[in-house]
């Protein structure tokens, strides 16, 4: 029987980084730096796209919701670091699990979404130019936009409800700094098998489409640049691709780093990092990315300043 020989967990231990002091105040400023950067990077962005006229087309409405997805699943994890980090906390309650698995769940797919959303329109602005402000319509972006989020909230209430119905001992430490649904399945000491279900049916009809929508369009942007004749619309097209591209590298990279390679019992510390790379890094990188290699950006915040 589940659970006959402990108590049900009311709390669960996170594991730190290291308990070396001198090492623990470095990642704690490193973190922190990092976060506030997160923070920052991502609220001027959502405040430059809303503030600039330059900035009002679909690619920065989409591009001002995957900053605001950043900023929630940044919140959702690093401020716990931070703590566990600087003061020794490593206990999180059991609600206190399962709201950041929801949270994070939700977010996860939206991201997934949204990048998928980005690369159609990409795909719609360079392969068929004459259609775009037909098929990328205000109307067309917004169900995009709110198919997203809905997709992120069947996720996470799904995950949530699965994980729920786990039964957990008091003594469950899990080897991260946050609460990650596939090492809490692997430390229940009851029947796993409908939330592995759940969990790779989720991944297979949410995560996988969004990245197949990500490959073929830019396949078809790839495509149509090479056969372009003009070596200045070949750069620029490069150009306006770059910085999505470059997002979508960190996110899936991060991803299949932290989920898909696989590791031994001793390489745990390899997952944190990995980890790390992905709750805390990408969010940071995303506004960054695009207002560093994206001379829109720069133009609107030029203009923004001279207003000013």
């Amino acid at each position: 029987m589940p659970g006959s020989n402990c108590t049900q967990a009311t709390e669960f231990s996170l594991a730190g980084f290291t308990g070396d002091l001198a090492t623990q105040v470095t990642l704690f400023l490193l973190f922190l730096l990092t976060y506030l950067v997160t923070i920052l990077g991502n609220l001027g962005m959502i405040a430059l796209i809303r503030a600039s006229a330059l900035l009002h087309s679909p690619m920065y409405y989409f591009l001002g919701n995957l900053a605001f997805v950043n900023l929630c699943s940044s919140t959702i994890i690093t401020p716990r670091m931070l703590a566990g980090v600087l003061l020794g906390t490593k206990g999180i309650t059991y609600a206190g699990c399962m709201a950041q698995i929801f949270i994070f769940g939700l977010l996860l797919v939206t991201e997934c979404s949204l990048l998928a959303a980005m690369a159609y329109d990409r795909y719609v602005a360079i392969c068929h130019p004459l259609l775009y402000p037909l098929v990328m319509s205000p109307e067309c972006c917004s169900r995009l936009v709110t198919g997203s989020y809905l997709l992120g909230l069947t996720n996470a209430v799904g995950q949530t409800i699965s994980m729920s119905s786990l039964f957990f001992c008091r003594s469950s430490a899990i080897d991260l700094f946050f609460c990650d649904i596939s090492m809490l399945i692997s430390l229940s000491t009851s029947d796993t098998t409908l939330s592995l279900v759940i969990l790779r049916t989720s991944s297979s009809l949410l995560g996988v489409p969004s990245l197949l929508v990500v490959l073929v369009s830019y396949v078809a942007i790839i495509s149509t640049i090479l056969s372009t004749s003009s070596a200045e619309g070949k750069r620029k097209a490069f150009s306006t691709c770059a910085s999505h591209l470059t997002a979508l590298s960190t996110f899936y990279g991060a991803l299949i780093f932290m989920y898909l390679i696989p590791r031994s019992d001793t390489s745990r510390a390899g997952d944190k990092w990995a980890a790390v790379l992905y709750t805390v890094v990408t969010p940071m990188l995303n506004p960054l990315i695009y207002s560093l290699r994206n001379r829109e950006v720069k133009e609107a915040w030029r203009r923004l300043r001279k207003i000013k």
